[in-house]
């Protein structure tokens, strides 16, 4: 009895062995990202352009249901509108971003770059005249299109693998925003059926084809249009989509720290 309860643990660790060993995979490239310090803060103008890459190719497959529209626009967000005084004209002039100084921000409903994001989707609604699903053209209140209106339609139209929605993808993957950037530039060309070689994916293969192409999506910043360039601007966006108070929070914490160290000095007196 105690011999095949031993040979039983025995092969369970086994199994075991070879499934920890099939999941390994290289631990992401290190990039220093403009918001990994702790007094870092969000390249904004790399938020904008990784959601552009989101909007035109990610989005074909991935929903974003924790985020609206409406998010894009508000303080902190990437897309937010602030009125900034023009000092050799002496007139407010639209200003998308936190500015360096000053700047009044204008709110969201008010925002026309939100509205239009916005109005560029379509989103299957019911007709309050019908009854029936139709299409419609977004609001800024609507939370991302989703590409697919259920999982079994995903998946039918991916080999099978339901693709992940990216809301809080980075601080649902270890790694963060280093394994998605290092994913997106990781894939080695080889496949196998439907699967695609990835050595920094769990078991080194994923459903998932190579999303991203040089030249595939126009940067009018004069930014390079590359793989890497790409990988690191959806990171950074999708960085933002996870935590979009990052910034005010760091903000707040060094208030803190100051108060204490000026709280310890006078208890020290």
């Amino acid at each position: 009895m105690l011999r095949a309860l031993s040979a039983a643990a025995a092969l369970i660790l086994a199994g075991f062995g070879v499934a920890w060993a099939a999941a390994e995979a290289e631990h992401p490239e290190k990039y220093p990202f403009s918001f990994d310090s702790p007094l870092g803060s969000y390249d904004m103008a790399a938020v904008q352009r990784g959601f552009q890459v989101y909007q035109q190719v990610c989005a074909n497959c991935h929903s974003m249901d924790h985020l609206a529209y409406r998010h894009l626009g508000e303080e902190g967000g990437p897309f937010a509108l602030y009125m900034v005084r023009n000092h050799e004209s002496g007139e407010m002039e639209p200003h998308v971003g936190r500015p360096e100084h000053g700047g009044q921000f204008v709110e969201v409903t008010d925002n026309p770059y939100i509205r239009a994001i916005a109005a560029g989707v379509t989103i299957a609604d019911i007709d309050p005249n019908s009854g029936q699903l139709a299409d419609r053209p977004g609001r800024i209140s609507d939370h991302f299109r989703r590409p697919f209106p259920n999982e079994i339609a995903a998946r039918a139209s991916n080999g099978g693998a339901a693709p992940p929605d990216l809301s809080v993808i980075t601080s649902a993957r270890h790694g963060g925003a280093q394994y998605v950037r290092s994913l997106l530039m990781g894939f080695t060309g080889e496949s196998e059926g439907t699967l695609h070689y990835n050595p920094y994916f769990p078991g080194g293969k994923l459903a998932m084809a190579p999303p991203l192409a040089d030249g595939a999506v126009p940067y009018t910043d004069g930014s390079p249009t590359t793989v890497e360039q790409y990988s690191t601007d959806v990171a950074t966006f999708l960085q933002w989509s996870a935590d979009p108070h990052m910034e005010a929070r760091k903000r707040l914490g060094i208030v803190v720290l100051a108060f204490l160290v000026a709280l310890a000095g006078l208890l020290y007196l």
